[in-house]
């Protein structure tokens, strides 16, 4: 097994790329604001594509096999982009052997295959984080201190959406049931989230989707449910294009996180009798050197999880995933939907 990375405050640290695609493209793009990073490697099923990646990001290595980049030298950390269908193999194989993983949402198809990965990080003693960028964002850190402080009272409730039209062309990999195509698991991941963060584990689900000729969720709507009365009103959708915003109610206020709230925005604190209260954020790029920049900090503390984005809470969000799917009927061909 290769060694961890060594952790200096002076380094630059050695990024891999597995999948060069759209997503990989932006967060490779992002890294280049952080002045202690680098793409370093490459890995792609094509080693024409893994090439011209390199190309534009200067990265070193090239390698036309995904397991190959594990044996990359002085490579520190893997960002995983690759179709949800291949990121619980990818993942593992980095883990086994001894490099760090941030692999990109959804991490695993189901909860069973996320418990083999930090099984895999734990028993290995290797760094993984779920690249779920949302987490590390102002509006959610800011979001979180303004709940903590009492500034919106008892909470009471969340409501958040994501919609876009997809492309209608259905060869997409969005409308194919095979890649985890769908609403749930591309965007519904986001409100889903934001639900846990805030509200923790709901004590009942209730889920209907509107299923494609595909067989893939092309819209869905969710409730959670608390004991304490409190609820969660989620909706995705790759059908239509919604307000993309997210509320969260109080007793005495409301946090507005205007669209598109999943990813840089501002945001809006309002209580009764008060004028509004805005909230403006400067950004970089894309807004995912925030997450890169957090993973850095926990390899250079030696940390073997994020503190911030633990993962027993990718575990719990991968098992309502897996709730979700089961109760609105949604199914993945050749996926084991066992929790």
């Amino acid at each position: 097994m290769k060694k961890g990375p060594t952790t200096t405050s002076s380094r630059i640290w050695n990024w891999g790329i597995v999948g060069p695609g759209r997503m990989a493209e932006k967060f490779a793009s992002d890294l280049k604001l952080l002045p202690d990073a680098r793409i370093h490697a490459v890995a792609s099923r094509s080693l024409e594509r893994a090439a011209a990646f390199a190309r534009r990001h200067d990265a070193e290595h090239v390698y036309g096999c995904h397991e190959e980049i594990a044996q990359c030298p002085n490579l520190d950390v893997v960002y995983i982009a690759t179709p949800h269908v291949l990121h619980h193999a990818n993942t593992l194989h980095c883990l086994r052997n001894g490099t760090a993983v941030l692999c990109e949402k959804p991490w695993a198809m189901n909860a069973r295959q996320a418990a083999e990965m930090v099984t895999a990080a734990r028993d290995h003693q290797v760094f993984l984080m779920e690249a779920l960028w949302t987490r590390f964002l102002p509006t959610i850190t800011t979001a979180m201190t303004l709940i903590e402080q009492g500034s919106i009272g008892d909470l009471l409730s969340v409501k958040a959406d994501f919609g876009f039209p997809a492309n209608p062309d259905t060869k997409h990999r969005l409308f194919d049931p095979a890649l985890g195509g769908g609403a749930l698991l591309d965007i519904g991941i986001y409100p889903v989230f934001l639900a846990l963060l805030l509200l923790g584990r709901p004590t009942e689900i209730h889920a209907a989707a509107q299923l494609g000729h595909t067989g893939v969720d092309e819209e869905i709507g969710v409730v959670f449910s608390y004991p304490n009365g409190r609820l969660a009103h989620l909706q995705a959708s790759i059908r239509s294009r919604t307000r993309t915003e997210a509320f969260i109610y109080g007793s005495t206020g409301t946090l507005h996180i205007h669209t598109p709230w999943h990813g840089p925005s501002a945001m809006s604190l309002l209580r009764e009798g008060e004028p509004l209260q805005a909230f403006h954020f400067d950004y970089k790029g894309e807004g995912y050197y925030l997450e890169a920049a957090h993973v850095m900090d926990c390899l250079d503390r030696q940390q073997k999880e994020s503190e911030l984005l633990p993962l027993d809470f990718s575990l719990q969000l991968s098992g309502l995933l897996d709730a979700i799917r089961q109760a609105a009927g949604i199914r993945y061909p050749g996926i084991d939907h066992s929790t």
